[in-house]
Parts: structure tokens; C-alpha cells; sequence
């Protein structure tokens, strides 16, 4: 383990609180709802779903939260317009925290900006994300927006490299006039987190985990990965069971905490009850192994609850 000798910025989205030196506040965990598949969803471009279940899993969400320390945020995906402002309807009745807006289409994540700043949420919504790939109608619908907060989007696709990694945030790696983190700050946002993008295994996934080690060291920003997106693109183990699978999410999830990460986009949602232990655990051990680096983790941390 170790301690950055950069200040780590600690920012603040809805009461929740993402980075500090790794050990000093828990893994804010991210899952997903709604997203494409989900079988929870009937027509997922009029975003007609069974609402019990959503609130089963939302609410097995926060219990896993309450008990761990670990906080989480709903990250909602609509495929269009009408199904999010369904799905953020939704939100309002049965969620407090912070919400990912998300969805493949440029339009749609524009009117995302736009209705969470009509109704009052742009301060609890996390725009997802800024890439080489935002164009420029989208830049200025979020700059035209109340949304402070973004997960950038460090990929690039020519060269997964952290060499090119970084570049995408320093200086646009060739595609942009600007780096992302100078971008973003031109649109008026201030609450940075920043995502490497995960590749498949085999074609440089665990270059994301020495990502968030350099980025954190760098920059000072928190730092995070979908890292369970290698684990869904292994071919290999998609014929060993579903047992497997969520074996090898958790322990992914858990060396992503290993490498510093100070948030976690574990995926679906319904995988919650396997992640937040996996998570709660390894954020313990960080938190016992930087001790005599003189750092002390936060009274909600799980070291405080559950040991």
C-alpha cells in the first residue's frame, strides 16, 4: 500500500464523497439499473418497467450501503428521452443519493442535462461521460446545463496505453484542440472523476488498474473503472456458470480497490450483494495497511463497522 505524496481531492456529490489518499475513505460504489438487457424492463424505448422489482433491487442497494459504509449511486441508463425521464420519476420516489445519467444516443444525454437542471437535480447528477467522442452540440448542452459533476472518459481507442491515457487528459491525444480535464472545466464542470475505460482481457485490461495508481498520482482527482467490463467480455468464462462469473466480478471489483480506486462502476445493479461485501473487505485491508503511513479512515468507513 502506499500514500500519494500529491494532495488527493476530496469532492462532494450530494453528501457523498469521492477520493482521499487510498484507506481514507470507502469504495463509492455505482450500479446500474435499467441498463440494456435488464429484464426488468418491458419496452425500453417508453421506459415501461416493473416497478417492484426496481425497488427491490434500489432498496437492496442502500441496505448493502448502510450496513457496509460503503455509499452508493444509482446509475440510471435510458435508451431515450421518454424512457429516462420515466426511469428519473422513479428515482424521485425511492432514492436520495447521486445518479449517473447514461445512455448510448448524443440526444438523449443531452435532454438528461436538461431535465435534471429543470427539476432540481443537477446537483446530484454525475454526466456520463466526457470522451474524445463528445461532440461539440453535446458540449454545449451540458455547458448550457446546471450539471457540475462527470466521470472523463480517458480512452482512447487508437492506443489504450496510460501513455495515451494520459494524453487524453492532458492534451486531447491528437483528437481534441484540449485535454478532457480542460475541457471539462470550460463547461463548468468542477466535480471531475476519472475512468480509463476497461478493455477486454487479453487486450490490455489491467492497464486500467495501473491507470488509477498513475492518474491518482498525477492529477489528485478520484479515480475509478468499470472493471467489470472485462469480466462480461471474457469469452472463456461465459460457458462456466453463473457461480463464476460474479466470483470473478467480486474479485475484480476488489483488486480495482487494491489499485486505488476511489469509486466502482460494478455493473448491474442485481450483482450488489456479491460486490459490496467483496468491496467492504478489501477496502478493510487497505484502510489496516496504511496505518503506519499515518493514514486514519473516516468513522462510516467499513474497518469502523464491520471488523
Amino acid at each position: 500500500m502506499y500514500r500519494f505524496e500529491k494532495n488527493q481531492l476530496v469532492i462532494n456529490i450530494a453528501g457523498t464523497r469521492f477520493g482521499g489518499q487510498p484507506g481514507e475513505f470507502p469504495t463509492v460504489l455505482c450500479g446500474t439499473i435499467f441498463y440494456h438487457g435488464h429484464d426488468i424492463v418491458r419496452d425500453a424505448d417508453h421506459g415501461v418497467f416493473d416497478r417492484f422489482r426496481a425497488e427491490m433491487l434500489v432498496s437492496k442497494q442502500a441496505e448493502l450501503s448502510d450496513n457496509t459504509g460503503n455509499p452508493s449511486v444509482l446509475h440510471i441508463y435510458g435508451r431515450t428521452a421518454q424512457a429516462f425521464e420515466r426511469y428519473l420519476c422513479f428515482a424521485e420516489d425511492c432514492w436520495d443519493g447521486p445518479i449517473i445519467i447514461d445512455s448510448a444516443d448524443a440526444a438523449t444525454r443531452m435532454f438528461m442535462c436538461s431535465l435534471v437542471s429543470e427539476i432540481g437535480f443537477a446537483d446530484k447528477s454525475i454526466f456520463n461521460s466526457i470522451s474524445l467522442a463528445t461532440r461539440s452540440d453535446e458540449a454545449l448542452a451540458i455547458k448550457d446545463s446546471e450539471v457540475d459533476s462527470t466521470i472523463i472518459l480517458a480512452y482512447n481507442p487508437a492506443d489504450s496505453s496510460i501513455e495515451r491515457s494520459l494524453s487524453v487528459l492532458e492534451d486531447g491525444a491528437g483528437v481534441k484542440e484540449k485535454g478532457l480535464l480542460h475541457l471539462a472545466r470550460d463547461l463548468g464542470l468542477t466535480n471531475l472523476l476519472v475512468d480509463p475505460g476497461v478493455v477486454p482481457l487479453g487486450n490490455g485490461a489491467g492497464s486500467a488498474l495501473r491507470f488509477s495508481v498513475v492518474a491518482k498520482a498525477k492529477f489528485g482527482l478520484p479515480v475509478g473503472s468499470g472493471i467489470h467490463n472485462a469480466v462480461s467480455s471474457w469469452t472463456w468464462l461465459k460457458n462456466k456458470g453463473r457461480e463464476n462469473r460474479l466470483c470473478c466480478d467480486a474479485a475484480a471489483a476488489a483488486m480495482q480497490v487494491l489499485s486505488s480506486g476511489d469509486f466502482l462502476l460494478y455493473g448491474p445493479i442485481d450483482h450488489a450483494d456479491f460486490i459490496f461485501p467483496a468491496v467492504a473487505m478489501a477496502d478493510i485491508m487497505v484502510a489496516e495497511a496504511v496505518k503506519d503511513l499515518d493514514i486514519w479512515s473516516v468513522p462510516e468507513h467499513p474497518l469502523h463497522r464491520l471488523v
